[in-house]
C-alpha cells in the first residue's frame, strides 16, 4: 500500500496518501449522476418513467433521430478502454484504468459541459473489444477511446469508425497531434517557414507519433520531408526489422540510419518517446531557428535549459505545465467533441482536426483576456516564441474550437444537424463555460508566479496542516502555521504528513515579537476598555489576534482562519486589528455555482439589516468583486416585492438604494426592487420591459444578512449547488475566513484567494 512516497508531475508534488485520500474522500471516485428534470411529485415520476416514458419510446421507434431530442444521447460520450496502456504505467487492465477514465469524464464536463461515462472492456483481444463497443453506439453521441496500446489501437479505431455512425476518436493519437499541429502552425509562422519545404523528424512511432505525422502531412507537408524514427532508428524504405503496416506507410527515402543522422539540418523535431532521447549535439545540428516539441511525459526528450545551452534561436514546446508552450490534450478533446456533438456528426474527420488546430493557432495570436493575463505574472502574454499555444484555462476555447469543428463538419458533409446561426451558437457555447473554476485557476497561477507568505492561524488542526502543505506544494508561497510546535509536528506525524520546506511554525508565547505585538494591539484597544495585560493575554492565547497582527505589521502577506471559530467571532477579532480599506465597505460575497450558472450573492457575512446607503455600498463592492472574477456585473437589488408590489418598509429601503446608485453614476448595470425569480429568469423579467438589466442578474444584493445566509446555505444543502465563500472584501489587508470545520481543499483555496488579494 502506498504511503508517503512523493509524486512529482509538471512541477507539482503530493504524497501517494494525499492522492488516495482525494479519490476516497466523501463519495468515492470523481463522478455522480444527477437528474435534469424535477423528481419531486408523483406526476414527475409518472412523466419520467411509467407511463409517461412510453410516449418518447414510441416517437424514437418511429424516428431514431428523435433520440437526440428526447434523451441525453446528444451530449453523452463513452470513455472506453481496455487498460493496455495506462498513462506511463503500462498494461494494468481496465479496472486499474478506471480512475483515469473517471478523470477524463470530469474533464469533458468541466471544460465543455459534456456528460461522459467510463467503460472498461476486460479483454486484450481486438475482435472481442470491437464487438463489444460496436453495439453500444445507441447510448452515446460519440466514443472516446483511451489508454489502448499500439498497434492494436489503430486497428480498433479504424474498425469501429467503419462500423459505427458516431464519432470514434482515440485521444492518445489525435489529441496530441492536434495540439502539436497548432503549435507548429504558429512556430512556422514565426520562423518564416513554408510547410511544403519544411523538414520534420518524429521520434516515437507509437499511437501519438504516427497520428502527429499523419495530421501534419494532411496539412500539406510532403511525405518525403518527414522522417519517422523508433527505437531502432529511422523508418526507411526497405527496412524490415521491427516494422508493421502503420510504420511502413511512413517509410521515407533517406540514407539516415540513426536519430542523430536524421536530425542534421532538420527544421522540426517531434518527440513522443522517452527522456533524454534528444541530445544537445543533435539540437546543434538542426537548421536555423529550430522548432523542438519534446512531448515525452513526465520528462521531455530534452529540457529547455539544455536546448538553451547550444541554441539561442529555438522555439520549444513540451508536455509540462512549468515550461512555456505546453502541449496539453485538454485543449482539444473536450472542444472537438463539443463541436461534433452539436452538429450530430457521424465521424471526426481530418478536416475537423485541422480546423481545431487552426482555431487553436489563431487563438494564440489574439490579444489575451484578463483571465489569461493573470496567469503570466501580471503581464499580458503576447504571441511569440514563448506563447504559441493557448493555455488550458483560456475562457475563449469553448467558443473558438467547437465552432470551428462544427463548421468543418458541416463543410465536409458529416453533420446531420447543421447549425443555422453560428453567432447564436457561439453565444450558446459561451454560456456553458464555468468561469469561477477558471478564475480560481488563474488566481492560483498568478500567485505561483509571485509567491506570498500566508498565515494559517489554526495551525494545530489537521485539515489546516494539510491545507498549508497543499499551499506550499502548489508553489504558492510560504505557509506559517500558528500554534505549539511540538503539537503541530506530532499531529503531522500521526497523519503521515512530512512538513516540508516552505512550512514555518510560529508559537506566540515563544516568539521574540511577543511584546511588540502586545504593544501594537494595546495601541489599538486601549481606549476601548482593554488594559495592556488584557492585550498580552489575547496575543498569547488567541491565534487569530497573533495572525492578524502579523499581517497588519507586514510580517506576513495574508491570513486564513475560521476552522474552529464561528465566522462572526473570527471577523470581530480580525476587525480589531485590521482596518477597513479607505473608501470601501467590508462585506462578504458568496459565489453560487448551479447547473452551469454562477451568481454572486452579497452581503453574506457582515451587515445584519443594512440601510439604503449600506445597500448601495454593498452593490458597489460586489460589482468590484465580480469584475475581478471575470464577470461584467448585472446587479439585482432583491426584495420580496418587485418594482413596488407588494409595498413594504424593507422594499422602500431597496428602492432608495437604487436611487442612491443613480445619484452616484456607477458604471455597472443594476435595478430593483425585484424578487429573485424575476432577477434570474428572463421570461419573468419580460413582464417588466422597463427593467434596466440586459440579461439575468449575476450579482444578487440581498436586503438583509439573514436572507443572504439562509438562501445560500439552503442552495448548498438542498439544491445541489456549490457555494464558495463568503469571500471577505473591503479590509485594508487580505484576510479570508472559512466556514466552521472547513475541508483542507477549501482552506487552501481561500489561502490562495487571500494571497491573490495582496496589493
Amino acid at each position: 500500500m502506498p504511503g508517503t512516497d512523493k509524486t512529482a508531475k509538471n512541477g507539482l508534488s503530493f504524497t501517494d496518501q494525499e492522492a488516495l485520500q482525494f479519490h476516497q474522500e466523501g463519495r468515492p471516485g470523481k463522478l455522480e449522476i444527477s437528474p435534469t428534470k424535477p423528481m419531486a411529485t408523483q406526476r414527475d415520476l409518472s412523466l419520467a418513467y411509467s407511463p409517461g416514458v412510453a410516449v418518447p419510446v414510441l416517437a424514437i421507434a418511429a424516428d431514431p433521430s428523435k433520440a437526440f431530442d428526447y434523451t441525453n444521447r446528444g451530449n453523452m460520450v463513452g470513455v472506453i478502454t481496455n487498460g493496455s496502456a495506462i498513462l506511463g504505467l503500462g498494461n494494468l487492465g481496465p479496472l486499474a484504468a478506471k480512475p483515469v477514465m473517471e478523470g477524463k469524464a470530469v474533464l469533458f464536463k468541466r471544460f465543455a459541459d459534456i456528460d461522459a461515462i467510463d467503460i472498461g472492456v476486460d479483454t486484450q483481444d481486438v475482435d472481442e473489444f470491437v464487438n463489444c463497443v460496436r453495439f453500444l453506439g445507441t447510448s452515446f453521441g460519440g466514443i472516446n477511446l483511451e489508454d489502448i496500446k499500439a498497434p492494436e489501437c489503430f486497428q480498433i479505431e479504424a474498425r469501429l469508425r467503419e462500423l459505427m455512425d458516431i464519432p470514434v476518436f482515440h485521444d492518445d493519437q489525435h489529441g496530441t497531434a492536434i495540439i502539436a499541429a497548432a503549435g507548429i502552425i504558429n512556430a512556422m509562422h514565426l520562423t518564416g517557414r513554408d510547410i511544403a519545404t519544411t523538414k520534420l523528424v518524429c521520434n516515437g512511432a507509437g499511437a501519438a507519433g504516427i497520428a502527429c505525422i499523419e495530421l501534419i502531412k494532411a496539412m500539406g507537408m510532403p511525405h518525403d520531408n518527414v522522417i519517422l524514427c523508433d527505437t531502432k532508428g529511422p523508418i526507411y524504405e526497405g527496412r524490415e526489422d521491427g516494422m508493421n503496416q502503420w510504420k511502413s506507410a511512413h517509410a521515407s527515402k533517406t540514407d539516415a540510419r540513426s536519430l542523430a543522422d536524421a536530425m542534421k539540418g532538420a527544421d522540426i523535431f517531434f518527440g513522443v518517446s522517452v527522456k533524454g532521447a534528444l541530445t544537445k549535439d543533435m539540437v546543434a545540428s538542426m537548421a536555423d531557428k529550430p522548432i523542438i516539441f519534446a512531448m515525452a511525459n513526465p520528462d521531455p526528450e530534452i529540457t529547455a535549459e539544455e536546448v538553451a545551452e547550444v541554441r539561442d534561436d529555438a522555439i520549444m514546446a513540451t508536455g509540462r505545465s512549468d515550461y512555456p508552450n505546453q502541449v496539453n490534450n485538454v485543449l482539444g478533446f473536450p472542444y472537438i467533441f463539443r463541436g461534433a456533438l452539436d452538429v450530430q456528426a457521424s465521424t471526426i474527420n481530418e478536416a475537423m482536426k485541422i480546423a481545431a488546430a487552426n482555431a487553436l493557432a489563431e487563438l494564440a495570436r489574439e490579444d489575451v483576456p484578463d483571465e489569461v493575463a493573470a496567469a503570466y505574472r501580471g503581464k499580458r502574454p503576447k504571441f511569440g516564441p514563448d506563447y504559441i499555444i493557448p493555455v488550458p484555462f483560456d475562457p475563449r476555447l469553448i467558443t473558438a474550437v467547437p465552432a470551428a469543428v462544427a463548421q468543418a463538419a458541416m463543410d465536409s458533409g458529416v453533420a446531420r444537424k447543421p447549425i443555422v446561426d453560428m453567432d447564436a451558437y457561439r453565444m450558446h457555447l459561451s454560456a456553458r463555460r464555468n468561469p469561477v473554476a477558471g478564475s480560481l485557476q488563474s488566481i492560483i497561477t498568478k500567485v505561483r508566479q509571485a509567491p506570498k507568505r500566508v498565515v494559517f492561524a489554526e495551525g494545530e488542526e489537521i485539515q489546516v496542516i494539510r491545507a498549508a502543505m497543499s499551499f506550499v506544494s502548489q508553489g504558492l508561497g510560504t505557509a506559517v502555521l500558528i500554534g505549539r510546535e511540538d503539537t503541530i509536528r506530532a499531529t503531522a506525524e500521526t497523519a503521515g504528513i512530512d512538513l516540508k520546506v516552505g512550512i514555518e511554525i510560529e508559537n506566540a508565547r515563544a516568539s521574540t515579537k511577543n511584546a511588540a505585538y502586545a504593544e501594537h494591539l494595546y495601541s489599538r484597544l486601549q481606549r476601548k476598555g482593554y488594559l495592556l495585560r488584557d492585550c498580552q493575554r489575547l496575543v498569547n492565547n488567541d491565534r487569530n489576534y497573533w495572525g492578524a497582527i502579523m499581517v497588519a505589521k507586514g510580517d506576513a502577506d495574508a491570513m486564513v482562519t475560521g476552522v474552529t471559530r464561528n465566522y462572526s467571532v473570527a471577523l470581530d477579532t480580525v476587525r480589531q486589528v485590521v482596518d477597513t480599506k479607505p473608501g470601501h465597505r467590508v462585506i462578504g460575497v458568496s459565489l453560487v455555482l448551479a447547473r452551469g450558472r454562477t451568481v454572486l450573492v452579497a452581503d453574506t457575512a457582515v451587515h445584519d439589516m443594512p440601510n439604503s446607503e449600506e445597500l448601495a455600498d454593498i452593490a458597489v463592492e460586489a460589482a468590484h468583486v465580480a469584475r475581478r472574477l471575470g464577470y461584467e456585473p448585472r446587479i439585482a437589488m432583491l426584495a420580496y416585492s418587485t418594482f413596488g408590489h407588494p409595498a413594504g418598509e424593507r422594499s422602500e429601503k431597496v428602492q432608495q438604494a437604487v436611487k442612491i446608485l443613480d445619484s452616484r453614476g456607477v458604471d455597472f448595470e443594476y435595478d430593483g426592487d425585484m424578487a429573485a425569480d424575476v432577477a434570474l429568469n428572463m421570461e419573468q423579467m419580460a413582464s417588466y420591459p422597463f427593467c434596466r438589466l440586459t440579461g439575468p442578474a449575476n450579482v444578487l444584493i440581498m436586503p438583509a444578512f439573514h436572507s443572504a445566509s439562509i438562501s445560500t446555505k439552503m442552495l448548498q444543502e438542498l439544491g445541489g449547488s456549490t457555494v464558495i465563500g463568503p469571500l471577505l472584501v473591503g479590509l485594508d489587508k487580505p484576510v479570508q475566513i472559512v466556514s466552521l470545520g472547513a475541508k483542507d481543499s477549501d482552506i487552501a483555496n481561500m489561502a490562495a484567494i487571500a494571497a491573490y488579494d495582496v496589493t
